[in-house]
């Protein structure tokens, strides 16, 4: 699906790391050091701080901000205004480095609803879903669903995105899934 990079006039890019096909829409800023994979859109007014790393085909939404240290796999959806945080205790008056701030990792596939913060230094397993405005302060498990401040375990999300059936069968596509050591894992057809 690669094909040229679009960068729109009143965008701000400082970085040449940008992955082929990826469109950075208006008044979006990411900043040198920033790595961004294929096919990626980024929305207006999203902000890309240097040390932060998109996989291929991520979409960030409008008014995102996406810091240092965070890590974001392929296929990923960050709804708009999300926010990420790499400090877990901020103070005006004191000066913290990069070394001293959290990781936070988003693996392949997952979707952030709108409006949602993540806090640092915690990790969002494959496909899992967080519901719009929560507040995620603890690791999602893969094909977790959460919602809430604080986010709160709510269900199973299959890989086309429905909630499961308490015997973990998808209601729409029919696929199953196990209990696995990080989560859900589907169950061979």
């Amino acid at each position: 699906m690669s094909g040229v990079t679009f960068v729109h006039p009143s965008a701000l890019v400082e970085t040449s790391d940008i992955g082929d096909g990826t469109r950075v829409w208006a008044f979006a800023h990411v900043m040198e050091g920033a790595v961004v994979g294929a096919d990626c859109k980024i929305g207006d007014h999203s902000f890309i701080e240097s040390g932060a790393v998109l996989g291929d085909r991520v979409v960030i939404k409008n008014n995102s901000l996406i810091w240092h240290g965070v890590v974001i796999g392929d296929d990923v959806f960050v709804g708009p205004n999300t926010v990420f945080t790499n400090v877990v205790a901020p103070r005006a008056r004191y000066q913290t480095h990069p070394e001293d701030w959290e990781k936070t990792e988003v693996a392949d596939r997952v979707t952030i609803g709108a409006n949602s913060t993540i806090v640092s230094g915690i990790r969002l397993g494959y496909n899992c879903m967080i519901g719009a405005g929560s507040v995620v302060t603890k690791d999602v498990p893969d094909h977790g669903l959460v919602f809430g401040n604080p986010a709160r375990p709510a269900g199973w999300v299959c890989d086309c995105g429905q909630k499961l059936e308490e015997d973990l069968t998808c209601p729409a596509c029919e696929r199953t899934y196990r209990t696995s050591s990080s989560g859900l894992a589907q169950v061979p057809a």
